[in-house]
């Protein structure tokens, strides 16, 4: 059985909780030719692309992510925002098969290189359980076809119906349990999760009281998980990695690189090898780090 953890994108340049200055070094510490997806890759055997979501993706992009990672890693990339966000898709005119060959044409690279993994489709918490719905839904599954698929439903509705499970399991795609702030309209799920043989988990972090109401869009993704919280979701996925053949982990409590320190201890948790040194700034903010990674040099992070 094959087990990735990553978290859910590489690149936070800006805002704060930028990554820079604890998990890549900051610009003006910068060697000649750093790359950050390069840095990460040496560093975790997967992560979930977030920027296919806000535009389709471009084969000479992807050929380049394909290109500078190792030959096991492999992305598990969002779907377009017009797949499951229609209203806020700049382009908001009906979903045509155009738009779906565009989304194959621009991961083609990565499934050549044998390093795409599932294909994301993350639908809003307003995305409710209806006829229409689940037509939509099922004209999705069968659209993107002969793909793996990993599919987050947010609203209750959904896993109020046992009929929502008998609908991806027939597609084999993986119902993507979630781990956030739950309310009263949140989904509800174990963390098993179906019998797809893929199993794909997010973890979005607890952070209610901003979930909603936040100055900045990053605002809702700043919780850290104590490795008290992480230690029931890893006995979790103990069970069920016996019971599929690919595991997906990924982290999204992405707030100054606080799902880096989290991967890092589900791998541990979970006896995934932690081979690369890691930044001595991020251990210095994660101090439970320090019995589990060795640190590179201060002034050499290459």
């Amino acid at each position: 059985m094959a087990l990735r953890i990553g978290t859910s994108g590489w690149n936070y340049p800006t805002g704060k909780g930028t990554w820079n200055g604890i998990f890549y070094p900051s610009p003006e510490d910068r060697p000649r030719g750093f790359d950050e997806l390069r840095f990460y890759a040496e560093r975790f055997n997967t992560v979930e692309v977030n920027s296919t979501f806000y535009g389709q993706p471009r084969a000479n992009v992807t050929l380049g992510w394909a290109k500078r990672t190792p030959p096991d890693f492999d992305f598990a990339v969002k779907l377009f925002q017009k797949f499951t966000h229609p209203k806020l898709a700049i382009d908001q005119t009906p979903i045509t098969q155009a738009d779906i060959d565009v989304f194959k044409g621009g991961v083609d690279p990565l499934a050549a290189a044998g390093k795409l993994g599932p294909l994301l489709a993350q639908f809003p918490s307003s995305f409710q359980r209806t006829q229409e719905a689940v037509d939509y839904l099922g004209w999705l599954l069968n659209a993107f076809d002969g793909y793996e698929l990993a599919i987050e439903l947010r609203h209750r509705s959904w896993s109020d119906s046992p009929n929502t499970m008998t609908l991806l399991d027939q597609h084999q795609a993986a119902w993507v349990q979630i781990d956030e702030p739950k309310f009263s309209s949140s989904i509800r799920q174990d963390l098993v999760g179906g019998d797809a043989g893929l199993y794909y988990l997010r973890l979005h972090g607890r952070n209610a009281s901003q979930w909603w109401d936040h100055a900045e869009s990053e605002d809702r993704y700043n919780y850290f998980y104590s490795p008290e919280e992480l230690a029931p979701i890893a006995e979790v996925v103990k069970d069920v990695r016996s019971m599929v053949k690919k595991a997906y982990l990924f982290l999204n409590n992405h707030f100054s690189a606080q799902s880096i320190a989290n991967a890092t201890t589900l791998k541990h948790m979970l006896d995934e090898p932690i081979t690369a040194r890691m930044p001595p700034e991020l251990v210095e903010r994660f101090p439970d780090l320090a019995g589990i990674v060795s640190t590179l040099p201060r002034a050499r992070l290459l």
